[in-house]
């Protein structure tokens, strides 16, 4: 699952912010950073979800080390996702979902072009925008009203996370699988015709 992998440092950025917000980014900086060059060696092209999950953590890493070290974890939060979403959107919005790359890595040229491929990679980028639609709206609330507690906007962050996660691991799997199915059907059509 390489659209995993590209969504690693980020994974690893909200994991580690309960820990500490400096570690989760700085981690997650550097995740992003070899990432990118590993990527960037074996195909010379920049990704936009990695080109900006660099430049996102890099830029917050920075930030909040040395310019705003007070910035609340919500507050970071929602920065970061907010970032995410408009990654999403933006890839989406030019035709080009940032799950798309991912894709050509795995599966052959000759599909590259199909609807069902394109479809697949629009209904990807979409479910991972709708999970950090709801990581940024959880954090926009949680740093407006101090009565959200913390524990809340993690809690719906992390469901958020898991449910973009098994989403992304289940549904190639079924479209494969119908895929399949729709293969031996034509086959099973072939072959009774003859």
């Amino acid at each position: 699952m390489g659209i995993l992998l590209g969504f690693a440092p980020f994974i690893v950025f909200a994991l580690l912010t309960s820990v500490s917000v400096s570690l989760g980014l700085w981690l997650a900086f550097a995740a992003a950073f070899v990432i990118t060059i590993r990527d960037f060696v074996e195909s010379p092209t920049l990704r936009l979800l990695d080109a900006g999950s660099v430049t996102l953590f890099g830029f917050m890493a920075l930030f909040t080390g040395f310019i705003a070290p007070s910035l609340t974890l919500q507050s970071v939060r929602l920065v970061v996702d907010a970032g995410f979403l408009g990654m999403a959107l933006v890839s989406l919005g030019l035709r080009r979902p940032v799950t798309l790359d991912y894709g050509h890595e795995h599966l052959p040229k000759e599909i590259w072009s199909t609807p069902a491929f394109l479809r697949a990679n629009y209904i990807l980028t979409g479910a991972w925008a709708v999970a950090f639609t709801i990581m940024t709206a959880t954090d926009m609330a949680g740093t407006v009203f101090a009565q959200i507690p913390l524990s809340l906007d993690i809690a719906v962050g992390f469901a958020a996370l898991g449910l973009a996660i098994a989403f992304t691991v289940r549904y190639p799997a079924t479209l494969a699988g119908r895929n399949g199915g729709r293969k031996a059907a034509a086959a099973q059509r072939t072959a009774h015709k003859s």
